[in-house]
């Protein structure tokens, strides 16, 4: 018989195809019916690394990916939110929580695939309720997985008789390290460790592989799936590659330990699967979940060896966005609420340093186009909204308590504050939007644009300074001054959109170019004008 290689092709990388979309359509739609706070859940509930464990398994379960549950972590460990012996607990658990896929995909559900679309489908378009639409994409994306799995299945069956796959499959039998490189390679090309389990379930429930050559493949899998952590610490933290390296290192050393044992792994999964009656998708399944559960437990005692490893590995000095509040203590609110009052000062000034820090974050950006510093502006954004929360929280439970009119003035003035240092937060994120709207349709501006947006952004960075310290020290010269710098900007603001008008006239700038500079423009003025609150309100004796 002759393989057609056109239909298997086609039919195997469109069955991979589906499945992949099916994957993260349920994952998505999954997220959307948990209220898509998974990165509140990752934060609050990590607080040791059994709880990382047994976080990172339920928002694996819930995104239906280790890799996106490993890419968060990653990103909370550059942005402070987590530390690393945190992380690890998390990426511990992701392991766990994939498995839960290829148990899913071991029910052999794939006759039911089309009407299992069908009935999401029909959540999807006619019933208007956003919770139903998002549990008629996780039933969509269920059904379209084992249609997927169908599709590659029929795509794999003429592999039998080929004389060359049936010599490879001996091989990996024999050579366990090469199913080890198979399976990672091919993982590595995929980037998805479920989709690459799921080839291999239907491989084995076609009998084209034995259980001596998949095993060794399931381990690579597990392997390959760490790339997606690795892309995602690329130009992140310190922290972050070494989270990342950590991913790499945990499931390489499961897979060296596993092969040193893998004679007596295979004969326990031969003899489970013969006493619980496994189906062959099953197996698989269930020595996935075997491998990581065991691995997770050998080496949860080692986290921090491992801590302590990747430090070494990946030297360099931490340099992390703390997000989370350093000086509120809600004692004080009851026990002393001046003192209560000053930890709320201090938390707003560090917080009005992020909003210096984003302002000239995105100057950066204006004047090199690196999207690091686009990036690293988003992610101070971040902190000040996440800052913004906790203080205002902190505060208004200043209204159960009996405070002086003193204090009372002091409480209401910061409340202002925060709320302007928040505005100047939203400010510098728009000017990063417009620069990067310039870069992406490649608009250039100017030498004399970029030449007054060089001194509007220099004199609003020195202003929005001498508040945070005006703020810091309730300092009234130096509130007067921010009072004078504020006008400074007010004037420039009038004379660079004339400029910018002559410009256009003359045509030595675009109508595209000319609406960036203009929006730029507007914002500083505008982060002028939320200095300017906080710093009258010192001069109203009211800090």
């Amino acid at each position: 018989m002759e393989v057609n290689w056109q239909e298997m092709l086609f039919q195997f990388l469109g069955g991979l195809g589906i499945f992949l979309f099916a994957i993260k359509y349920m994952g998505d739609g999954l997220q959307k019916a948990a209220g898509d706070r998974l990165r509140s859940i990752l934060d609050r509930f990590t607080t040791n690394p059994v709880m990382g464990v047994l976080v990172g398994i339920i928002v694996t379960v819930l995104i239906q990916s280790s890799s996106g549950t490993t890419v968060i972590t990653v990103g909370l460990v550059s942005a402070g939110f987590m530390t690393l012996r945190q992380a690890i607990g998390v990426i511990m658990g992701a392991n766990i929580g994939t498995t839960v896929t290829a148990f899913i995909i071991g029910l052999d559900v794939g006759a039911y695939a089309l009407p299992i679309m069908a009935i999401g489908a029909f959540l999807i378009f006619f019933i208007r309720k956003s919770i139903v639409k998002s549990f008629g994409e996780v039933i969509f994306g269920f059904g379209g997985l084992f249609l997927g799995l169908e599709l590659m299945s029929g795509g794999m069956k003429p592999l039998h008789e080929l004389a060359t796959f049936t010599d490879l499959m001996i091989s990996m039998s024999d050579k366990p390290l090469l199913g080890v490189v198979v399976g990672t390679v091919f993982t590595l090309i995929v980037q998805s460790s479920t989709a690459t389990v799921g080839i291999l379930q239907g491989l084995y429930a076609e009998n084209l592989i034995d259980i001596h050559a998949a095993l060794p493949i399931l381990f690579g899998d597990n392997i390959g799936t760490t790339i997606t952590a690795v892309l995602a610490s690329i130009g992140a933290s310190v922290a972050a590659k070494r989270a990342a390296a950590t991913h790499v290192l945990f499931n390489m050393v499961g897979t060296i330990l596993f092969l040193f044992f893998l004679l007596p792994f295979t004969a326990y999964i031969e003899w489970i699967s013969g006493l619980l009656a496994l189906e062959n998708k099953m197996q698989i399944a269930f020595a996935h979940g075997s491998f990581n559960v065991a691995n997770v437990i050998i080496q949860f005692p080692l986290i921090g060896v491992w801590a302590w490893f990747v430090t070494k590995l990946i030297p360099g000095e931490d340099v992390t966005i703390e997000y989370k509040p350093k000086h509120l203590d809600k004692h004080f609110i009851d026990q002393s609420p001046a003192i209560a009052i000053g930890q709320a000062k201090e938390e707003i000034v560090r917080m009005g340093e992020f909003g210096v820090q984003g302002l000239q974050e995105a100057f950066e950006y204006l004047k090199t186009g690196n999207k690091k510093h686009a990036e690293t502006a988003y992610q101070i954004e971040d902190a000040i909204n996440n800052l913004d929360r906790k203080i205002t929280d902190y505060l208004v439970e200043f209204s159960s308590v009996s405070i002086s009119p003193v204090e009372s003035t002091r409480h209401f003035m910061l409340m202002d504050s925060v709320r302007d240092i928040e505005r100047i937060g939203d400010h510098f994120e728009n000017i990063v939007e417009l620069l990067d709207s310039k870069e992406t349709n490649r608009v250039r501006l100017t030498d004399d644009a970029v030449e007054d947006l060089t001194e509007m952004f220099t004199l609003t960075i020195e202003t929005v300074q001498k508040t945070v310290d005006a703020l810091n020290q309730n300092n009234m010269e130096l509130a007067k001054i921010v009072a004078e710098k504020e006008v400074l900007i007010d004037k420039l603001e009038r004379k660079f959109r004339k400029n910018h008008i002559l410009r256009l006239n003359e045509g030595r700038c675009t109508a595209q170019s000319g609406m960036i500079f203009v929006d730029i423009v507007s914002n500083l003025e505008r982060v002028g004008d939320h200095a300017v609150n906080i710093a009258e309100a010192i001069l109203d004796n009211r800090a």
